[in-house]
């Protein structure tokens, strides 16, 4: 029998109930870690196919075949050397009553970013990232936002809650940059003329080089306080058909990687993985990505200026 699968520390499914493995803490206030990690088991906003209340469960799950390495490649350094973690657990909320639903979820997710940990939140549908953005905002100000998604969400038809709104409306309410915000793997309809925010389109990211990418999100950007939000539906079905609105002609999950991990160095606040619905899921493939996505923008928040 091998090390690995007979030690306690490292046994796969065993008590595997936090994301990374790491021990759930439902008291964050009392922890100083440096992250917490927080599920959003909300779906009441979709207009595709429902189930990405399951998502962070799956995510959880997911993560265990990533917390056997202690140096991730190809980072040079342990996480757990530079980053403390706890997995604070899912939001709870009462089900049915949207309005309240959005305002607890800002007014939670703020007491934990005003106790000094950044957030790493997954959903859920992507409404989920209206109610984060107020959170971070009523902390760091007015933001930048690097979006990856398949589609823009700033359809302005919607009711104030559905999963096609929220970038319609966090502009309006100030709480994001357009000017200095950008959507990459884009390829839905919308208006372009209209459009407040750069676009690189699912065609672009596809067909441009990585450097490219990331050289025109750094420009958008500036060393503004920055919100990731990853729309798992950024990725082309064949990586990611775990999702309630898949669309053909996405990114791979190999260029979803290099690009954020082009990314270190900004001023990362907030972050958040959304649309994972386990239900349409294949041999985990999409929890595992979304998995992975997230210990990839650890790794980067470690190279935040103030962390270094």
């Amino acid at each position: 029998m091998s090390t690995l699968a007979s030690s306690p520390d490292h046994s796969l499914y065993s008590n595997a109930f936090g994301y990374l493995r790491q021990p759930l803490n439902f008291t964050p206030d009392q922890s100083n870690a440096d992250v917490a990690i927080l599920g959003v088991p909300f779906d009441m906003a979709t207009t595709g196919r429902s189930g990405a209340r399951m998502g962070p469960g799956a995510i959880r799950q997911a993560s265990t075949h990533l917390a056997w390495e202690e140096q991730r490649w190809p980072w040079d350094f342990k996480l757990s050397d530079r980053l403390s973690i706890i997995d604070v657990g899912d939001f709870i909320f009462a089900p049915g009553d949207a309005e309240a639903f959005t305002q607890s979820l800002a007014e939670f997710a703020y007491s934990i970013i005003q106790g000094g940990k950044t957030l790493l939140s997954f959903g859920g549908d992507h409404f989920i990232t209206l109610p984060l953005l107020r959170a971070h905002h009523k902390k760091h100000g007015e933001l930048a936002m690097i979006h990856f998604d398949a589609h823009t969400d700033t359809y302005s038809a919607g009711s104030r809650f559905d999963h096609g709104t929220m970038f319609y409306h966090a502009p309006k309410e100030g709480l994001i940059s357009a000017q200095h915000s950008i959507q990459i793997g884009i390829r839905t309809d919308y208006t372009k003329q209209d459009h407040p925010f750069t676009v690189i389109s699912g065609v672009d990211a596809n067909n441009w080089s990585t450097e490219t990418i990331i050289d025109t999100i750094r420009q958008r950007i500036g060393d503004r306080p920055v919100y990731v939000t990853f729309d798992i539906d950024c990725l082309d079905p064949a990586f990611a058909p775990g999702t309630g609105t898949p669309v053909c002609g996405g990114i791979s999950s190999h260029k979803a990687l290099e690009i954020i991990r082009g990314l270190q160095g900004i001023n990362l606040i907030g972050m958040d993985i959304v649309e994972v619905a386990p239900s349409y899921d294949n041999s985990e493939v999409t929890s595992l990505a979304a998995a992975t996505l997230g210990l990839e923008l650890l790794h980067v928040l470690t190279t935040r200026p103030e962390m270094k």
